[in-house]
C-alpha cells in the first residue's frame, strides 16, 4: 500500500511540481535531439538554466532553497562534469545539460544525481561496446588512460592527449543524463534515496 502511495505521489510531483515537470520535458527533448545530431544545442540548455535559476529564486521549494542554492547546484553539475569533457568522453553539450540539471535540483542532490547518471551511463557504455563488439578494445583504452594518468600524477606534469585510444564509437550520453536523472527523481521521491 505504501508502494502504491509513493506511486501516486511521484505522478502528481510531475503534474503540480513545476520544477520537475520542466525539468522531466528538458531532459526528454534533450534526449531525443542528441540521439538524432550527437548534439544538445546551446538553447535548450540555457533555457533551462534560466528557468530553474528564476524559479528556485522566485518561488523556492524551501526556505533553504532559492536562487544561491539553484546557482551552486549547476557549478557543481559543471564541476562534475568538466573533467570528462578535458579527457575527451563527453562533449560540451552534455556538461551544460548537467549543469541545467544541477540549476533544477540544487547543491546537495547533484551528487546522488550524477552518480545515478554514471552508473546508467557505465551500463550503456558497457552494452555498446557489447554490442558492436568492441568490448577488449574498450578495456585497453581504459587502461591506456589510467596509466597515462597516474605517470602524469606521480610525475607531476599535466596529462598529454591520449594518442594510445581508439575511438569505439560515439554514444548519445544525453540519453544517459535523462534516464539517470529521472531514476534519481523517482528513487528520492520512494524513499530509496
Amino acid at each position: 500500500m505504501q508502494e502504491l502511495s509513493s506511486v501516486f505521489t511521484l505522478l502528481g510531483m510531475l503534474i503540480f511540481d513545476v520544477r520537475t515537470g520542466v525539468l522531466i520535458a528538458l531532459l526528454v527533448l534533450a534526449a531525443v535531439i542528441d540521439v538524432r545530431s550527437f548534439r544538445i544545442p546551446n538553447w535548450l540548455t540555457a533555457s533551462g538554466i534560466v528557468f530553474a535559476l528564476l524559479y528556485n529564486g522566485l518561488a523556492p521549494a524551501s526556505p533553504q532553497q532559492g536562487f544561491l542554492w539553484a546557482l551552486l547546484g549547476m557549478g557543481v553539475g559543471l564541476l562534475l562534469t568538466l573533467p570528462l569533457y578535458a579527457l575527451k568522453t563527453t562533449g560540451a553539450g552534455d556538461v551544460k545539460l548537467m549543469a541545467m540539471v544541477g540549476a533544477f535540483l540544487g547543491a546537495p542532490a547533484i551528487f546522488s544525481a550524477v552518480a545515478f547518471i554514471f552508473i546508467v551511463g557505465g551500463v550503456t557504455a558497457l552494452g555498446f561496446a557489447v554490442f558492436h563488439k568492441v568490448l577488449g578494445r574498450m578495456v585497453a583504452n581504459v587502461v591506456a588512460v589510467t596509466q597515462d594518468l597516474a605517470l602524469s600524477v606521480t610525475n607531476g606534469v599535466r596529462p598529454a592527449p591520449f594518442a594510445t585510444v581508439l575511438s569505439v564509437g560515439k554514444l548519445p550520453y544525453g540519453v544517459n543524463i535523462a534516464i539517470g536523472s529521472a531514476a534519481y527523481l523517482v528513487a528520492r521521491q520512494l524513499g530509496f534515496w
